[in-house]
């Protein structure tokens, strides 16, 4: 028998992180699943920067919210359309932005986003890998259109990071492409060379040098999680044609620069699926159970790097403090 209530953190946007009402545990309703959805009692959760812009961009008259996105549990109960999970499976997800997030005991989610939890991953180990797993796919394999007979040059804006670091090891596994990431401290340095790049050049050092070294010709594609400042960057190492696929949000955002060499701005944002309930929704589903299988083979390694025990306010405090801090390497998970 489940309960009829469930412990959870409530977060705001009005006030610091450091103010005790900035995350706030709270007891609220179990959710009550919609017929695609499963109910699933949330293991570990992991924290990204979205967590951080959606808390920031909340104003001051705006209802607390549940926030986080990624989840590995276990399926609970599931709503009456549901056809590919039962309850006792071992999930893996990231949910979407329009419903309550993942911060909590319990959680409802659409089954078509959900995929089976890697058997030789830990809770954690799966948490961590959702988003960023799903973000890195859909830019390499539909944004870009790479395949395994794909060449050329990619450059992986801030690898480090948890979209970098599983962006790097797809590149290496499912193309031909040469990666070359960034980072800017001697450890994080190491991880991206860990995660597979062919090259790792310092982002805060001559980069449209270092790249000219590496491609004299210009490189074919940027991937950026961090564009402020950088367009004109690209314009100039970037050849004409080139390809760039962004995550990020830049309030100033100019591209025309670009325009010279006829090069492609395209956005991901791996929300777009769930939010929109697309035909094709179901693919998020599928891509993490391939993606499963690439986990079990050793063929891909979860980017996890640092493990939080509890899922309640003060943890996920310690953890927004961590990826706000600009200098984590890989992901940060909470454990229940």
């Amino acid at each position: 028998m489940l309960p009829t209530t469930m412990s959870a953190v409530l977060a705001t946007g009005s006030v610091p992180l450091d103010d005790d009402r900035a995350l706030v545990d709270a007891t609220l309703p179990l959710p009550e699943p919609r017929p695609h959805d499963l109910l699933v009692e949330v293991a570990a959760v992991s924290v990204n920067p979205v967590d951080l812009k959606v808390r920031a961009r909340r104003g001051v008259d705006d209802a607390p919210v549940v926030l986080g996105y990624d989840a590995a549990g276990t399926v609970r109960r599931v709503g009456s359309a549901v056809t590919r999970f039962t309850p006792g499976d071992e999930v893996y997800y990231a949910g979407v932005n329009t419903r309550q997030g993942t911060n909590a005991e319990y959680h409802a989610v659409d089954e078509r986003l959900v995929g089976r939890k890697p058997a030789n991953l830990t809770m954690a180990e799966a948490a961590a890998m959702p988003l960023t797993t799903i973000t890195a796919w859909e830019s390499l394999f539909e944004r870009f259109a790479l395949d395994a007979s794909s060449t050329g040059t990619l450059l992986a804006v801030a690898a480090a990071g948890g979209v970098g670091s599983i962006l790097t090891q797809l590149a290496r596994l499912r193309t031909g492409v040469t990666v070359i990431g960034t980072a800017s401290r001697p450890e994080s340095h190491a991880w991206v060379t860990r995660m597979g790049a062919h090259h790792v050049l310092d982002h805060h050092g001559d980069l449209a040098a270092d790249l000219r070294d590496i491609a004299p010709g210009g490189i074919d594609r940027v991937f950026t999680p961090s564009t402020p400042g950088r367009v004109p960057l690209f314009a100039e190492v970037l050849r004409p044609f080139g390809e760039i696929v962004a995550i990020d949000d830049d309030p100033d955002l100019d591209v025309r620069a670009l325009k010279a060499k006829s090069i492609a701005w395209k956005w991901e944002s791996m929300f777009t699926r769930g939010i929109f309930e697309t035909p094709d929704m179901v693919r998020q589903h599928e891509l993490l159970d391939e993606a499963a299988g690439l986990f079990e083979s050793g063929a891909l390694r979860s980017t996890l790097t640092r493990e939080i025990s509890g899922i309640d306010a003060a943890s996920l405090r310690e953890a927004h403090e961590i990826v706000g801090s600009g200098r984590s390497i890989g992901k940060v998970v909470l454990t229940r």
